[in-house]
């Protein structure tokens, strides 16, 4: 009988870029070379503010996670989220109110209807059924 070897550590990335994956390698050369640019279109003040986020972006992009799975996918579920259709089901249920005038007697019959009642005899066939299945 011939014996396979069964691949371990699927999910880990290869480093290709010194300590960097290729993913993460794109995400930081395209902050990167998105910084370059303002640095070569605006002036040195505004480069700095405009870089800020940018690089705090990109290297979000690269290293942070959230629960142990990449910020990438995270984000995709808020954009997802916040720009698709939602649907919501909720109803809430009213009592029915009886045309005539309600008293408090009537409010507490109609409670009490919600309730359901369980009788003595009940009871003690539930604990017994209980108790049996317990000890099987």
């Amino acid at each position: 009988m011939a014996q396979y070897q069964v691949p371990q550590f699927i999910e880990v990335e290869d480093k290709i870029f010194g300590p960097l994956t290729l993913k993460q390698f794109i995400y930081l050369a395209g902050g990167g070379g998105v910084c370059l640019m303002f640095f070569t279109l605006f002036p040195l003040w505004l480069t700095l503010i405009l870089a800020v986020p940018v690089l705090t972006f990109s290297a979000a992009l690269a290293f942070y996670t959230i629960n142990g799975r990449p910020f990438i996918v995270a984000l995709e579920h808020a954009v997802s989220y916040f720009f698709g259709s939602k649907l919501y089901l909720w109803r809430q249920r009213q009592l029915e109110q009886p045309t005539t005038s309600t008293t408090a007697a009537d409010a507490q019959k109609a409670q009490a209807q919600l309730v359901p009642k369980l009788s003595n005899s009940k009871l003690k066939d539930l604990s017994w059924s209980l108790n049996i299945k317990d000890r099987l």
